[in-house]
């Protein structure tokens, strides 16, 4: 059985290709970049819902989940008289 640092080794080399080996590590060339990309990811996300409330950071979503390559979420969404409370996410303090 290949030991952890021989499976860390694989999946650096597949790192080093160009593959994603870590889940939310896109665009790292290493294993560690990987690691650390997909770490930053999780905590910029959760410190921001933090600062928000869940309210806010469900606006957040809600906005950019309707924005297009033609125009932003919030252009979009007053077109289309979806209702985007911008007050909701004031950050707290």
């Amino acid at each position: 059985m290949a030991s952890e640092q021989e499976k860390r080794g694989e999946l650096d080399a597949k790192a080093r290709q160009g593959k994603t080996v870590v889940p939310g590590g896109t665009g790292g060339k290493s294993l560690d970049a990987q690691e650390r990309l997909a770490e930053g990811r999780q905590k910029g996300g959760e410190t921001r819902r933090e600062q928000m409330g869940r309210e806010g950071y469900q606006e957040i979503g809600k906005k950019g989940g309707l924005s297009t390559t033609d125009k932003p979420g919030g252009e979009r969404a007053a077109e289309e008289g979806i209702p985007i409370d911008e007050s909701k996410y004031k950050t707290k303090k």
